[in-house]
């Protein structure tokens, strides 16, 4: 087995993500199983989709991670009318010499926040499927890389709400972690009245991590020791979803990728270098479920991909 404990070095990086953390809770209250899983994509590199009905924070929180890091930030609200030139940009011409200038669209940057993604026709959602997977975009031909990290920080509302394009499979899949936030309970949304009587927490938030400490601690987070019997224990829980008979699709071999590199986080996150099984169980309800396709049977039957993948962990045999 690995050390138990991380480097020195990481160990100042451990420091700054409680800040990070203690940061955000300062803004979105009694959150912090959510606020977790924000920390871990950022240290994964991986993109964020949360859902929920309007109003919960979604837009909030991602306005918090972003100005408690000293990278640049765009935000984009989707709405039907929006063209993917509106986000990728697009050719200029210039009628003084006669040319045609390309001008960066708001995707140039290291966070992007997707304002109610699903609101947008899938042809512009579709604008975002090259950037998600291989940080770059290509436009009119030429292909342009996007600055690194790139992240993804994407809001939408349930699909049955009114003026909504489900997201395909295919953008899904390319979301490394799907948080579903929730309503506060009495006593958080009490604090949160207060904490907003006058002024908004989020306008008062002081930088915590640069980029270039955000580009190091994801180094760091692939250094963590992954024993083969844990990945092979992640691959049978993978395999387990693609036998599934309540599923007509299990997860990806980039589900595969992405739940290593999110247990490795984790893990990072809890002042360890190296993955437990407990990491990989604590993980695959974020990073699993969303790629799943249930059986129609299976969905007129009530049963939630959340449920196949907690049934699938209980059922998948544990390393020792």
């Amino acid at each position: 087995m690995a050390q138990s404990t991380l480097p020195e070095q990481s160990e100042k990086y451990v420091q700054k993500l409680s800040l990070l953390r203690k940061n955000l809770s300062s803004v979105i209250r009694g959150k912090s199983e959510s606020i977790d899983m924000m920390m871990v994509a950022l240290l994964s590199n991986g993109s964020v989709l949360m859902e929920d009905v309007p109003g919960t924070g979604k837009t909030t929180l991602a306005k918090a991670l972003a100005r408690s890091l000293d990278v640049p930030f765009n935000r984009v609200q989707f709405t039907p009318d929006l063209l993917p030139t509106d986000i990728l940009g697009s050719s200029i011409y210039n009628p003084v010499d006669g040319t045609f200038h390309f001008r960066e669209g708001p995707i140039f940057c290291n966070i992007l926040l997707a304002d109610e993604i699903n609101r947008a026709s899938p042809r512009t959602q579709s604008a975002l499927l090259e950037a998600m997977s291989e940080a770059q975009a290509t436009i009119e031909g030429v292909r342009y890389l996007l600055p690194s990290p790139f992240f993804v920080l994407a809001t939408q509302n349930p699909v049955d709400f009114h003026g909504t394009y489900p997201l395909p499979e295919a953008q899904l899949d390319r979301f490394l972690i799907h948080l579903q936030l929730g309503y506060p309970d009495a006593e958080n949304e009490i604090d949160i009245l207060f904490s907003q009587s006058t002024e908004h927490p989020v306008d008062h938030l002081e930088r915590v991590l640069n980029h270039e400490e955000v580009v190091q601690m994801q180094d760091q987070v692939k250094t963590v020791h992954v024993d083969q019997s844990v990945a092979r224990y992640m691959i049978d829980l993978v395999n387990t979803t693609r036998n599934d008979p309540r599923l007509k699709l299990g997860v990806s071999p980039r589900g595969s990728l992405m739940l290593f590199r999110a247990s490795q986080a984790i893990a990072f996150l809890k002042g360890r270098n190296y993955v437990l099984p407990d990491d990989v169980q604590h993980m695959a309800e974020y990073v699993l479920a969303h790629r799943l396709i249930l059986t129609s049977k299976a969905k007129y039957s009530s049963i939630t991909k959340l449920d196949v993948v907690k049934d699938i962990v209980n059922k998948v045999k544990v390393p020792t």
